[in-house]
């Protein structure tokens, strides 16, 4: 009985290993996907953002105030840090990502090799820059998405990252 050649992926050639990230298939109905999952994520942040509320009110009176301001700045950070968290995590999405059935994947990621999955500083870049211009514009900013082909957001663009539907649903490259 002959073993597989670790080669036999580079011997067999599909078109779509040229650009992975090219197929329709991750793109469709990925804006409706993308407001849902927000709309779930806002939910989860909320509470979050709860639940550290009661912690800061707890541990702010125990040290009679001292904590107040660090409390807060915990409160602020809470949706920058679950987005970044959970973005760059193994799964490269929130929850309510995973719950639309879409995932972020890097640009410059091999897709075949290291599922696509975002660094740290991607996700980083990418959470701030969306938390720095979604609400001064309105969410205005995000109509970008409806004018290129693969759905991306400016801070997609500048981040290096792109949304699909998850490949797991279908073997695709990614799918680890």
């Amino acid at each position: 009985m002959q073993t597989p050649s670790p080669f036999a992926r580079i011997i067999e050639h599909r078109p779509e290993w040229d650009d992975p990230w090219g197929q329709p298939r991750y793109y469709m109905g990925i804006t409706i996907r993308r407001i849902y999952a927000y709309l779930l994520d806002m939910v989860i942040v909320g509470l979050l953002i709860g639940m550290v509320y009661v912690a800061a009110i707890i541990i702010g009176a125990l040290s009679l105030g001292l904590l107040w301001p660090a409390m807060m700045l915990l409160i602020l950070a809470t949706p920058i840090l679950y987005h970044t968290l959970t973005i760059s995590g193994p799964r490269s999405a929130t929850l309510g990502m995973r719950i639309a059935g879409i995932r972020v994947m890097s640009v410059a990621a091999n897709a075949f090799d290291d599922n696509g999955r975002p660094s740290l500083l991607q996700a980083a870049i990418q959470t701030v820059i969306f938390y720095a211009t979604v609400p001064p514009t309105f969410s205005l900013i995000l109509l970008v998405a409806l004018f290129n082909p693969k759905r991306r957001t400016i801070h997609d663009m500048i981040a290096g990252t792109v949304v699909v539907n998850d490949p797991a649903q279908w073997g695709g490259p990614g799918s680890g």
